[in-house]
């Protein structure tokens, strides 16, 4: 696959606890420069970033991140501001302590929620696949088929490690065919962005694509 191919499927990520604004606008121009998909930033930035960018690429940013543990309501209303100011994607992250518990009833309460808060927006829910287990993968695979998500998402980032081949393998298998699947952490180079593409990731949530093509220029 060429670079430009791969690209276009990156949310080009910053989301660390101390990112600046003027961190923020780099990684915005380039976004635009490289053509990805969208940015990914905190929702602190999501308003200046999207009055800064304008139509050139979508903002997309992260609800209940990186523990999934806020209330629903908290969440709902993180998604709803978050829309307000200028928000096109939306990456929640699930209440895993109700997955361990068997509680997808909720779970997926939860995930409709928030989606009927993005107001049409796109919806992707993060699971973190590193604190599941093989079942608990496939059953939240099912609930969120069974939501009115876009997407699953394998991670945070944030946690013991970031999307894996397996994972990403499990989720095309037994995530329902309308769904799209969003790989993200770890991916480090074309190559494995590669992979994840042709195993069916339709998504990378990644910062170190653009600073690798960046690098090579």
């Amino acid at each position: 696959m060429e670079q430009k191919e791969i690209l276009s499927k990156v949310d080009h990520t910053l989301l660390a606890q101390t990112a600046t604004w003027e961190e923020i606008k780099v990684i915005c121009d380039d976004a635009v420069a490289y053509q990805t998909a969208s940015v990914c930033i905190p929702p602190s930035y999501v308003k200046q970033a999207a009055e800064y960018l304008g139509d050139k690429m979508p903002v997309c940013t992260v609800i209940g991140f990186p523990n999934g543990y806020n209330t629903t309501a908290v969440k709902v209303f993180e998604t709803a501001d978050a829309v307000m100011n200028g928000a096109e994607e939306i990456d929640m992250v699930i209440n895993l302590g109700w997955v361990k518990e068997g509680r997808y009833d909720l779970v997926k309460e939860e995930i409709q929620a928030v989606k009927k808060a993005c107001g049409g927006k796109l919806l992707k829910v993060i699971i973190e696949t590193c604190l599941l287990t093989e079942e608990e993968k496939i059953r939240m695979c099912r609930t969120v088929t069974e939501s009115d998500a876009e997407y699953i998402k394998t991670s945070t980032g944030f946690s013991t490690h970031g999307a894996t081949i397996d994972d990403v393998k499990l989720m095309r298998e037994h995530t329902g065919s309308d769904k799209k699947v969003k790989a993200a952490g770890g991916i480090s180079s074309f190559a494995d962005g590669e992979a994840f593409v042709k195993l069916g990731a339709d998504r990378l949530g990644t910062s170190r694509l653009v600073k690798a093509a960046k690098a090579q220029q």
